[in-house]
């Protein structure tokens, strides 16, 4: 195996010659001041770091070292640095570690001691990069197909757990993008029809002409072309499941046919007299307001009643900003593995962007800004351009009342926090500047679910789903 990358930044020649010899387990990589040390940085990613904090310009004092340490902890949060200084005072080793060092070290350098904190901190690293694989990868959820570390996504997905068991019809209402279908075939997947058909139908994706034909199928000469007789997906759904997405389209006079069926499984074929019997589980989407819409009289109530008696709502991205990070880091795994880019994730920057992003086309639009960022990526992190995002571009009218605000600042920082700490809560911690019983206590008060569990700080064993 490659030796790990140790970058040493360091002004006095004589010493980066003696560092050399003295850490053979290493690949060590020189830099001589801040410049250096952030393009070697960006450049070779070191597993950890050794820094001076007497650097030019300022060698005799401590200035740049410490915006070196500042500048080497934004590039690579989990990426563990040491100081050695003859600056060592008490007050600057304080501030070293205040401020992210992992350790510090006095000159001159006991090589033997300094060998050790390097090779522990190396551990601490290899043991985070694990850690951050782990979250990296989707939480078991009751669905396989479903992504999720939200609590109320949760709780959709064992409600829909619950409701496949059962045969009643049920509507799911979401914006465009948040996974309707995916819940539609766990309805069908988990309960006592898996072994029959699943068939599903686009309700505003077929011309309203041809709609009735396609749900109803019709027989031979019931218009021009029609030279045989043809079954629709309402039969060929026998024994399975119908699933109407955007059911909110269907137009006004197949709503009456639909009802129609719905009532007693019954229907005639377009141009037949003979009712056909079916046996059929409904399951319907639309991102529509139906109730209002009935209300006004563009959607037939009598319907939107035998559709959902059972209702399930399913909240969209934005409402589930601990998903973001999740889902962006399992479909960078899933398009690098496909397109064979070597990433190595996001940048802070690009997290950042993310979670202020609105995402109005949800799951499926992060699906595909990731997609394309990992083909045009020129780095090894994805950037907020490779996304095509900027901070505050989610474009949506603020809510002014201040205590609402307040909760959506302190949710969107911790949300924020736990993204750039891969997961760990006692970094998450560090860098909210809190405890870690205070953070637990947020994250209850938030509805927020930690990428692993509170009581131990270990992650949670992962459960990929089907692609």
């Amino acid at each position: 195996m490659s030796k790990p990358k140790l970058l040493v930044v360091e002004d006095d020649l004589g010493l980066c010659a003696q560092y050399r010899w003295a850490f053979p387990n290493y690949r060590v990589l020189l830099a001589h001041d801040r410049r250096q040390a952030e393009t070697t940085a960006r450049r070779e990613q070191p597993a950890i770091a050794l820094v001076d904090l007497g650097l030019p310009p300022d060698p005799e004092g401590v200035s740049e070292g410490f915006a070196t340490l500042a500048m080497l902890r934004a590039l690579s949060a989990n990426m563990p640095v040491v100081v050695a200084s003859g600056q060592g005072d008490r007050e600057n080793m304080l501030r070293a570690l205040r401020v992210g060092a992992y350790d510090f070290c006095e000159k001159p350098v006991d090589l033997d001691v300094l060998r050790t904190i390097l090779d522990r901190a190396l551990r601490l690293r290899e043991l985070e990069d694990e850690n951050q694989r782990l979250a990296a990868a989707p939480r078991p959820s009751p669905i396989a197909n479903i992504i999720t570390a939200d609590e109320g996504m949760l709780r959709v997905c064992r409600m829909v757990e619950r409701l496949a068991t059962v045969n009643a019809p049920v509507l799911l209402l979401g914006e465009s993008g948040t996974g309707k279908e995916a819940l539609a075939r766990a309805l069908h997947d988990m309960g006592p029809r898996a072994a029959r058909p699943f068939i599903a139908i686009n309700c505003a994706a077929i011309p309203e002409a041809l709609l009735e034909s396609e749900l109803f199928g019709h027989e031979r000469g019931a218009f021009t072309g029609a030279v045989k007789q043809t079954t629709g997906r309402v039969e060929q759904a026998h024994g399975g499941t119908l699933f109407l997405d955007e059911v909110g389209d269907l137009p006004q006079g197949l709503q009456a046919k639909l009802l129609r069926f719905l009532q007693d499984q019954t229907f005639e074929r377009v141009g037949g007299r003979v009712p056909v019997r079916v046996d059929v589980r409904v399951v319907s989407a639309t991102n529509q307001p139906l109730e209002a819409q009935a209300g006004a009289g563009k959607f037939r109530g009598d319907l939107l009643f035998r559709l959902n008696p059972m209702t399930v709502r399913v909240p969209p991205l934005r409402e589930r900003s601990g998903d973001i990070p999740l889902l962006g880091r399992w479909f960078l795994a899933r398009y690098a593995h496909e397109f064979q880019r070597r990433l190595r994730g996001f940048e802070d920057a690009a997290l950042d962007a993310m979670l202020e992003y609105q995402w109005p086309g949800n799951v499926r639009e992060l699906g595909n800004r990731v997609q394309r960022a990992v083909l045009m990526a020129a780095g090894p992190l994805i950037t907020a351009a490779d996304l095509e995002l900027a901070p505050g571009s989610g474009g949506e009218a603020e809510n002014l009342d201040i205590r609402a605000a307040r909760a959506r600042a302190e949710r969107e920082t911790i949300s924020r926090a736990l993204a750039r700490s891969h997961g760990s809560l006692s970094n998450a911690a560090r860098v909210l500047g809190i405890s870690r019983p205070t953070l637990y206590g947020l994250l209850a008060t938030h509805g927020l679910t930690p990428e692993r569990e509170p009581a131990d700080d270990k992650p949670l064993e992962p459960k990929p789903p089907k692609s």
